[in-house]
């Protein structure tokens, strides 16, 4: 396919920026939520905890429907997939912002997450394709910027707009930044035709190739690991911080801004030296610095060290595996990018019940039961790559 010339804005082309903005919008949607809980808990009338099942809900949703979506629009030309995909999770966010009740509130988190889901791997796939084959990992690391950007920017916004004024004002601003990715993607994208046509049976094929199983195998192991340490790391940096909450803050804001540089590294890494030497070394990283982290968040000073640590390995997995899975199965990339994605999201899911299984015992327990499954995703990463010499 002829690659299309496109406006640029310093070195980012604008139609990398446009869908980085959109997987920042689906971003804060999926993070924000947990930091208005409060405010949602008061204004609805339900506990800490039910407020807290609209994050599993939406996390459980897109984790289903990110791959059934993928095959009902594998026919689609990819910019009409952006665009409803960006039309869906607006509506989804602005019905969460009106929703008077618990109950509607719930439903419409499953319509805002039936959108994401919809987007994010879609993004990847179609920069992928308009990206030169040596650039491919550098353009979806710009993607997955925007996700990682959330982290540092867009949930601090989103909760603290939810805390001066309300955390309906929070989901009306995804909503906006929804559609301003929407508006970016109809006037900046080239268009970008499907993929040929498949049956069903053809599009599951990927299922039956052991490279991808094990590739998808890997992202959920790692992120349970990884998701272990963020959703408890309030507990874990507990004797760092004191029980401040400003002083969490400052370290969940550098945890996002190492996470940034990260994703950015490992797509230039990835394309110079190769995905496998990238997800090896970042692991390895990553399950040492959960091992002593019991020690290392002592002080406030060794938990910055830990927790930057922390985000600059963590988010240098997401390129190189949605790489690795493309040339795995490059005539399927939408679907199986879709199923890495709700590899992770049920990794976040799982990941809630094993800390919550582990945090009885010590709060010591936590990083040492994520750096087993970190370790356990290095093994299957290994092994996706001698089935892959086999094949």
């Amino acid at each position: 396919m002829t690659k299309t010339a496109e406006p640029t804005t310093g070195r980012v082309p604008l139609r990398v920026a446009v869908l980085a903005l959109g997987t920042f919008a689906v971003g804060t949607d999926a993070f924000v939520v947990a930091g208005v809980l409060p405010e949602i808990s008061a204004d609805l009338q339900v506990s800490i905890a039910e407020a807290g099942q609209l994050v599993t809900v939406f996390a459980i949703a897109y984790a289903v429907l990110s791959p059934v979506m993928a095959t009902l629009t594998g026919n689609w030309p990819r910019r009409r997939v952006l665009l409803t995909a960006l039309a869906v999770f607006a509506v989804g966010n602005i019905a969460t912002a009106l929703a008077p009740t618990y109950g509607a509130v719930l439903a419409t988190r499953v319509l805002a997450a039936a959108g994401a889901s919809m987007f994010t791997p879609i993004a990847g796939a179609t920069v992928a394709a308009l990206a030169p084959e040596d650039q491919r990992a550098r353009a979806i690391s710009l993607v997955t910027l925007g996700l990682t950007a959330a982290t540092a920017l867009g949930v601090p916004i989103g909760t603290l707009l939810g805390t001066v004024a309300t955390w309906r004002g929070t989901m009306w601003l995804v909503a906006a930044l929804g559609l301003a990715a929407g508006i970016g993607v109809a006037l900046l994208l080239p268009p970008v035709p499907a993929p040929p046509a498949a049956g069903l049976r053809e599009r599951l094929s990927p299922l039956g190739n052991g490279k991808v199983v094990a590739i998808l195998l890997t992202t959920v192991a790692a992120f349970i690991g990884i998701f272990v340490v963020n959703t408890y790391v309030s507990v874990i940096v507990g004797a760092a911080t004191g029980g401040s909450g400003m002083l969490l803050a400052v370290l969940l804001f550098l945890s996002g801004c190492a996470g940034t540089v990260g994703n950015l590294a490992a797509g230039g890494w990835t394309d110079r030296i190769g995905p496998r030497r990238v997800i090896a070394a970042a692991m390895v990283v990553g399950a040492l610095n959960f091992a002593v982290m019991p020690w290392s968040t002592a002080t406030f000073a060794g938990a910055v060290i830990a927790i930057v640590v922390f985000g600059l390995t963590s988010w240098s997995i997401t390129v190189p595996q949605q790489h690795r899975l493309i040339a795995a199965a490059p005539a399927a990339a939408s679907f199986v990018i879709s199923l890495n994605a709700s590899g992770g999201y049920l990794a976040a899911s799982l990941a809630g019940v094993i800390g919550a299984a582990a945090l009885p015992f010590s709060p010591a327990a936590l990083p040492w039961v994520a750096a087993v499954f970190v370790v356990a995703g290095l093994a299957m990463s290994e092994y996706a790559n001698r089935v892959g010499a086999r094949r």
